[in-house]
Protein backbone atom coordinates (compact mmCIF):
# COMPACT_ATOMS: atom_id res chain seq x y z
CA UNK A 1 0.00 0.00 0.00
CA UNK A 2 3.03 1.97 1.17
CA UNK A 3 4.25 1.54 -2.26
CA UNK A 4 1.23 2.51 -4.39
CA UNK A 5 0.52 5.76 -2.40
CA UNK A 6 3.74 6.71 -3.27
CA UNK A 7 3.74 5.91 -6.59
CA UNK A 8 0.09 7.98 -7.02
CA UNK A 9 1.85 11.13 -5.34
CA UNK A 10 4.45 10.98 -7.88
CA UNK A 11 1.57 10.57 -11.04
CA UNK A 12 -0.19 13.73 -9.03
CA UNK A 13 3.13 15.97 -8.81
CA UNK A 14 4.10 14.38 -12.65
CA UNK A 15 0.40 15.39 -14.17
CA UNK A 16 0.73 18.97 -12.01
CA UNK A 17 4.18 19.59 -13.58
CA UNK A 18 2.26 18.92 -17.15
CA UNK A 19 -0.88 21.09 -16.33
CA UNK A 20 1.51 23.96 -15.19
CA UNK A 21 2.62 23.61 -18.73
CA UNK A 22 -0.45 23.33 -20.67
CA UNK A 23 -1.52 26.41 -18.76
CA UNK A 24 0.64 28.63 -19.65
CA UNK A 25 0.99 27.33 -23.12
CA UNK A 26 -2.64 28.17 -23.65
CA UNK A 27 -2.24 32.20 -21.81
CA UNK A 28 0.24 32.56 -24.81
CA UNK A 29 -3.00 32.48 -26.81
CA UNK A 30 -5.37 33.83 -24.16
CA UNK A 31 -4.36 36.33 -22.08
CA UNK A 32 -6.20 37.70 -19.15
CA UNK A 33 -8.03 35.23 -18.50
CA UNK A 34 -6.74 33.03 -16.11
CA UNK A 35 -9.74 31.37 -13.94
CA UNK A 36 -11.35 30.95 -17.63
CA UNK A 37 -8.25 28.75 -18.61
CA UNK A 38 -8.25 26.95 -15.51
CA UNK A 39 -12.11 25.86 -15.28
CA UNK A 40 -12.14 24.71 -19.05
CA UNK A 41 -8.71 22.63 -18.28
CA UNK A 42 -10.99 21.45 -15.26
CA UNK A 43 -13.42 20.38 -17.75
CA UNK A 44 -11.16 18.17 -20.15
CA UNK A 45 -9.81 16.39 -16.43
CA UNK A 46 -12.61 15.37 -15.36
CA UNK A 47 -13.81 14.05 -18.89
CA UNK A 48 -16.55 16.60 -18.94
CA UNK A 49 -17.79 18.80 -21.61
CA UNK A 50 -17.44 23.31 -20.84
CA UNK A 51 -20.04 25.79 -21.32
CA UNK A 52 -18.42 29.21 -22.51
CA UNK A 53 -20.67 32.20 -21.81
CA UNK A 54 -19.40 35.56 -22.90
CA UNK A 55 -19.84 38.76 -24.63
CA UNK A 56 -18.38 38.57 -28.08
CA UNK A 57 -14.90 39.01 -28.66
CA UNK A 58 -13.60 37.87 -25.21
CA UNK A 59 -11.16 34.72 -27.17
CA UNK A 60 -14.03 32.01 -26.31
CA UNK A 61 -13.17 30.42 -29.68
CA UNK A 62 -9.22 31.09 -29.42
CA UNK A 63 -9.74 29.58 -26.28
CA UNK A 64 -10.99 26.49 -27.73
CA UNK A 65 -8.62 26.47 -30.53
CA UNK A 66 -5.72 26.86 -28.54
CA UNK A 67 -6.95 23.82 -25.79
CA UNK A 68 -7.03 21.46 -29.11
CA UNK A 69 -3.66 22.12 -30.02
CA UNK A 70 -2.11 22.30 -26.58
CA UNK A 71 -4.05 18.89 -25.16
CA UNK A 72 -3.26 16.69 -29.14
CA UNK A 73 -6.60 16.47 -29.73
CA UNK A 74 -8.37 16.29 -32.74
CA UNK A 75 -10.77 19.62 -33.04
CA UNK A 76 -13.83 20.23 -35.00
CA UNK A 77 -16.19 23.20 -35.43
CA UNK A 78 -20.02 23.50 -35.62
CA UNK A 79 -21.47 27.04 -36.31
CA UNK A 80 -24.53 26.70 -34.69
CA UNK A 81 -27.54 28.13 -36.87
CA UNK A 82 -31.47 28.40 -37.03
CA UNK A 83 -31.14 25.59 -39.80
CA UNK A 84 -28.72 23.48 -38.67
CA UNK A 85 -29.83 19.91 -39.08
CA UNK A 86 -28.85 17.19 -37.10
CA UNK A 87 -27.61 15.36 -39.55
CA UNK A 88 -24.79 18.12 -39.93
CA UNK A 89 -23.67 17.22 -36.82
CA UNK A 90 -23.82 13.51 -36.92
CA UNK A 91 -23.50 12.90 -40.23
CA UNK A 92 -25.96 10.43 -42.52
CA UNK A 93 -26.38 7.86 -44.90
CA UNK A 94 -26.30 8.35 -48.66
CA UNK A 95 -27.03 5.94 -51.15
CA UNK A 96 -23.80 4.91 -53.53
CA UNK A 97 -23.70 3.49 -56.82
CA UNK A 98 -20.81 1.51 -57.24
CA UNK A 99 -18.88 0.55 -60.18
CA UNK A 100 -21.06 -2.38 -61.08
CA UNK A 101 -24.25 -0.70 -60.87
CA UNK A 102 -24.96 -2.10 -57.35
CA UNK A 103 -26.02 0.33 -54.67
CA UNK A 104 -25.60 0.53 -50.72
CA UNK A 105 -25.68 3.01 -48.17
CA UNK A 106 -22.99 4.56 -47.18
CA UNK A 107 -21.77 6.24 -43.63
CA UNK A 108 -20.66 9.82 -43.94
CA UNK A 109 -19.50 10.67 -40.22
CA UNK A 110 -20.25 14.39 -39.52
CA UNK A 111 -18.31 17.03 -37.52
CA UNK A 112 -19.04 15.17 -33.82
CA UNK A 113 -16.70 12.09 -34.93
CA UNK A 114 -13.92 13.95 -33.07
CA UNK A 115 -12.30 13.94 -29.85
CA UNK A 116 -13.11 17.98 -28.78
CA UNK A 117 -16.24 19.47 -30.65
CA UNK A 118 -16.45 23.26 -30.53
CA UNK A 119 -20.20 24.23 -31.08
CA UNK A 120 -20.28 27.84 -31.19
CA UNK A 121 -23.27 29.34 -30.61
CA UNK A 122 -24.86 26.64 -29.44
CA UNK A 123 -28.03 28.71 -28.70
CA UNK A 124 -28.95 29.35 -32.08
CA UNK A 125 -30.01 26.18 -33.19
CA UNK A 126 -33.69 24.42 -32.65
CA UNK A 127 -33.97 21.83 -30.09
CA UNK A 128 -34.34 19.64 -32.52
CA UNK A 129 -31.14 20.09 -33.34
CA UNK A 130 -29.41 20.89 -29.74
CA UNK A 131 -30.53 17.20 -28.72
CA UNK A 132 -28.31 15.90 -31.23
CA UNK A 133 -25.78 16.33 -28.77
CA UNK A 134 -27.69 14.12 -26.08
CA UNK A 135 -26.73 11.07 -26.57
CA UNK A 136 -23.11 12.29 -27.55
CA UNK A 137 -22.55 13.92 -24.24
CA UNK A 138 -23.71 11.29 -22.22
CA UNK A 139 -23.24 8.10 -23.71
CA UNK A 140 -20.59 9.18 -25.95
CA UNK A 141 -22.19 7.20 -29.23
CA UNK A 142 -24.52 8.20 -31.62
CA UNK A 143 -27.28 6.45 -32.81
CA UNK A 144 -28.14 7.17 -36.35
CA UNK A 145 -30.18 4.86 -38.44
CA UNK A 146 -30.86 2.20 -36.09
CA UNK A 147 -27.14 1.52 -35.46
CA UNK A 148 -25.01 2.61 -32.31
CA UNK A 149 -21.83 4.30 -33.48
CA UNK A 150 -19.03 4.98 -30.82
CA UNK A 151 -17.05 8.35 -30.86
CA UNK A 152 -13.91 9.11 -30.09
CA UNK A 153 -11.81 8.95 -26.79
CA UNK A 154 -11.36 11.30 -25.20
CA UNK A 155 -14.55 13.26 -26.67
CA UNK A 156 -15.17 17.00 -25.01
CA UNK A 157 -17.89 19.19 -25.92
CA UNK A 158 -16.87 22.69 -25.59
CA UNK A 159 -19.80 25.31 -26.13
CA UNK A 160 -19.94 28.66 -26.81
CA UNK A 161 -22.94 31.04 -25.59
CA UNK A 162 -23.81 34.72 -26.09
CA UNK A 163 -25.77 36.18 -22.99
CA UNK A 164 -26.23 40.14 -24.54
CA UNK A 165 -28.38 38.96 -27.73
CA UNK A 166 -30.96 36.63 -27.05
CA UNK A 167 -32.96 37.53 -30.29
CA UNK A 168 -33.59 34.58 -32.43
CA UNK A 169 -31.98 32.24 -30.04
CA UNK A 170 -33.44 29.03 -28.10
CA UNK A 171 -32.84 28.69 -24.74
CA UNK A 172 -31.05 24.98 -24.09
CA UNK A 173 -33.30 22.51 -22.16
CA UNK A 174 -32.15 21.86 -18.63
CA UNK A 175 -31.57 18.07 -19.68
CA UNK A 176 -28.92 19.52 -22.27
CA UNK A 177 -27.74 21.97 -19.25
CA UNK A 178 -27.07 19.28 -16.99
CA UNK A 179 -24.70 17.47 -19.46
CA UNK A 180 -22.25 20.24 -19.10
CA UNK A 181 -19.63 19.72 -15.96
CA UNK A 182 -19.05 23.45 -15.88
CA UNK A 183 -20.57 26.57 -16.87
CA UNK A 184 -17.64 28.67 -17.28
CA UNK A 185 -18.31 32.89 -17.24
CA UNK A 186 -16.13 34.66 -19.34
CA UNK A 187 -15.86 38.31 -18.14
CA UNK A 188 -13.83 41.31 -19.31
CA UNK A 189 -10.20 41.40 -18.79
CA UNK A 190 -8.93 44.23 -16.31
CA UNK A 191 -7.18 47.43 -17.94
CA UNK A 192 -3.31 45.55 -17.86
CA UNK A 193 -4.35 42.23 -19.76
CA UNK A 194 -6.50 44.24 -22.23
CA UNK A 195 -3.40 46.65 -22.99
CA UNK A 196 -1.02 43.42 -23.40
CA UNK A 197 -3.55 41.77 -25.42
CA UNK A 198 -3.92 44.74 -27.63
CA UNK A 199 0.09 45.23 -28.17
CA UNK A 200 0.65 40.98 -28.41
CA UNK A 201 -2.49 40.85 -31.50
CA UNK A 202 -1.57 43.95 -34.08
CA UNK A 203 1.91 43.31 -33.93
CA UNK A 204 3.89 41.56 -37.12
CA UNK A 205 4.15 38.27 -35.27
CA UNK A 206 1.89 36.09 -32.37
CA UNK A 207 2.90 33.75 -29.93
CA UNK A 208 1.51 30.31 -30.95
CA UNK A 209 0.79 27.38 -28.96
CA UNK A 210 2.30 23.87 -28.77
CA UNK A 211 1.35 20.36 -27.94
CA UNK A 212 1.56 19.72 -24.01
CA UNK A 213 -0.92 16.49 -24.07
CA UNK A 214 -2.12 14.01 -26.26
CA UNK A 215 -5.14 11.86 -26.36
CA UNK A 216 -3.32 8.97 -24.45
CA UNK A 217 -1.99 11.39 -21.87
CA UNK A 218 -5.21 13.18 -21.30
CA UNK A 219 -6.77 9.89 -20.99
CA UNK A 220 -4.43 8.89 -18.20
CA UNK A 221 -4.56 12.30 -16.14
CA UNK A 222 -8.55 11.51 -16.49
CA UNK A 223 -7.95 8.46 -14.88
CA UNK A 224 -5.82 9.38 -12.46
CA UNK A 225 -8.25 12.31 -11.60
CA UNK A 226 -10.58 9.37 -10.46
CA UNK A 227 -7.79 7.85 -8.54
CA UNK A 228 -7.52 11.16 -6.02
CA UNK A 229 -7.86 10.39 -2.44
CA UNK A 230 -10.80 12.25 -1.10
CA UNK A 231 -11.78 12.88 2.50
CA UNK A 232 -15.34 11.82 4.24
CA UNK A 233 -15.51 15.30 5.33
CA UNK A 234 -15.28 17.20 1.83
CA UNK A 235 -17.51 14.26 0.64
CA UNK A 236 -20.23 14.98 3.51
CA UNK A 237 -19.43 18.86 2.48
CA UNK A 238 -20.30 17.81 -1.25
CA UNK A 239 -23.59 16.19 -0.49
CA UNK A 240 -24.56 18.78 2.13
CA UNK A 241 -23.98 21.72 -0.50
CA UNK A 242 -26.21 20.32 -3.31
CA UNK A 243 -28.59 19.10 -1.55
CA UNK A 244 -29.13 22.17 0.17
CA UNK A 245 -29.82 23.43 -2.79
CA UNK A 246 -32.57 21.74 -3.98
CA UNK A 247 -36.45 23.14 -2.97
CA UNK A 248 -38.81 21.19 -1.22
CA UNK A 249 -37.22 18.66 -0.29
CA UNK A 250 -35.87 17.16 3.50
CA UNK A 251 -32.14 18.46 3.22
CA UNK A 252 -33.48 21.44 0.97
CA UNK A 253 -31.96 25.01 3.30
CA UNK A 254 -34.36 27.83 3.90
CA UNK A 255 -32.42 30.28 1.73
CA UNK A 256 -33.43 28.19 -1.51
CA UNK A 257 -37.22 27.21 -0.50
CA UNK A 258 -39.43 29.49 -2.15
CA UNK A 259 -36.39 31.56 -4.48
CA UNK A 260 -35.61 28.19 -6.33
CA UNK A 261 -37.93 26.70 -9.61
CA UNK A 262 -35.62 23.80 -9.15
CA UNK A 263 -32.44 22.53 -7.69
CA UNK A 264 -29.70 20.45 -8.80
CA UNK A 265 -29.54 16.26 -9.30
CA UNK A 266 -27.03 13.70 -8.95
CA UNK A 267 -24.94 14.91 -11.14
CA UNK A 268 -24.02 18.20 -9.52
CA UNK A 269 -22.57 16.20 -6.74
CA UNK A 270 -20.60 13.81 -9.14
CA UNK A 271 -19.24 17.07 -11.54
CA UNK A 272 -18.20 19.04 -7.92
CA UNK A 273 -16.62 15.81 -6.90
CA UNK A 274 -14.17 15.14 -10.16
CA UNK A 275 -14.02 19.23 -10.32
CA UNK A 276 -12.22 19.87 -6.87
CA UNK A 277 -9.84 16.44 -7.42
CA UNK A 278 -8.77 18.33 -10.59
CA UNK A 279 -8.34 21.37 -9.46
CA UNK A 280 -6.24 20.46 -6.42
CA UNK A 281 -3.89 18.86 -8.83
CA UNK A 282 -3.40 22.04 -10.85
CA UNK A 283 -2.68 23.38 -7.78
CA UNK A 284 0.17 20.61 -6.80
CA UNK A 285 -1.79 19.64 -3.64
CA UNK A 286 -2.54 16.17 -3.08
CA UNK A 287 -6.03 16.21 -1.56
CA UNK A 288 -8.68 18.91 -1.93
CA UNK A 289 -9.87 20.93 0.41
CA UNK A 290 -12.87 22.85 1.26
CA UNK A 291 -11.37 26.04 -0.77
CA UNK A 292 -11.69 24.02 -3.77
CA UNK A 293 -15.65 23.69 -2.93
CA UNK A 294 -15.76 27.20 -2.32
CA UNK A 295 -14.03 28.06 -5.87
CA UNK A 296 -16.33 25.52 -7.91
CA UNK A 297 -19.18 25.74 -6.49
CA UNK A 298 -20.67 28.47 -9.29
CA UNK A 299 -19.68 26.93 -12.10
CA UNK A 300 -20.91 23.40 -10.94
CA UNK A 301 -24.11 24.91 -9.89
CA UNK A 302 -25.19 27.94 -11.63
CA UNK A 303 -26.73 26.24 -14.61
CA UNK A 304 -28.58 23.68 -12.40
CA UNK A 305 -30.45 26.04 -10.70
CA UNK A 306 -33.08 28.23 -11.71
CA UNK A 307 -34.98 31.22 -9.62
CA UNK A 308 -38.51 31.36 -9.33
CA UNK A 309 -40.39 34.33 -10.59
CA UNK A 310 -40.75 36.08 -7.20
CA UNK A 311 -37.20 35.77 -6.04
CA UNK A 312 -36.04 37.41 -9.82
CA UNK A 313 -39.01 40.35 -8.94
CA UNK A 314 -37.05 40.61 -5.43
CA UNK A 315 -33.74 41.00 -7.84
CA UNK A 316 -32.12 37.99 -5.94
CA UNK A 317 -29.69 35.81 -7.97
CA UNK A 318 -28.69 32.51 -8.28
CA UNK A 319 -24.61 33.66 -7.95
CA UNK A 320 -25.93 35.14 -4.68
CA UNK A 321 -27.78 32.37 -3.63
CA UNK A 322 -25.34 29.83 -4.39
CA UNK A 323 -22.48 32.17 -2.28
CA UNK A 324 -25.12 31.97 0.60
CA UNK A 325 -25.04 28.71 0.39
CA UNK A 326 -21.39 27.76 0.43
CA UNK A 327 -20.81 30.64 3.33
CA UNK A 328 -23.42 28.41 5.14
CA UNK A 329 -21.68 25.16 4.76
CA UNK A 330 -18.43 26.87 5.12
CA UNK A 331 -20.13 27.61 8.50
CA UNK A 332 -21.11 24.55 9.81
CA UNK A 333 -17.37 22.99 8.77
CA UNK A 334 -16.10 26.11 11.11
CA UNK A 335 -18.64 24.97 13.91
CA UNK A 336 -17.20 21.36 13.75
Amino acid sequence: MAVQSEDLVAEIEAASEKLIRARDMVARRVIGQRQVVDLTLISLLCGGHGLLVGAPGLAKTRLVEALGTVMGLQSNRVQFTPDLMPSDILGAEVLETGPDGSRTFKFIEGPVFCQLLMADEINRASPRTQSALLQAMQEKQVSIAGARRDLAAPFHVLATQNPIEQEGTYPLPEAQLDRFLLQIDVGYPDRDAEREIVLATTGADEAEAEPVFNASSLIAAQRLIRRMPVGDAIVDQILTLVRSARPDTEDGSDLVKGALSWGPGPRAAQALMLAVRARAVMDGRLVPSFEDIAALAQPVLVHRMALGFAARAEGRTLEGLISQLVEHVGSVEAAA
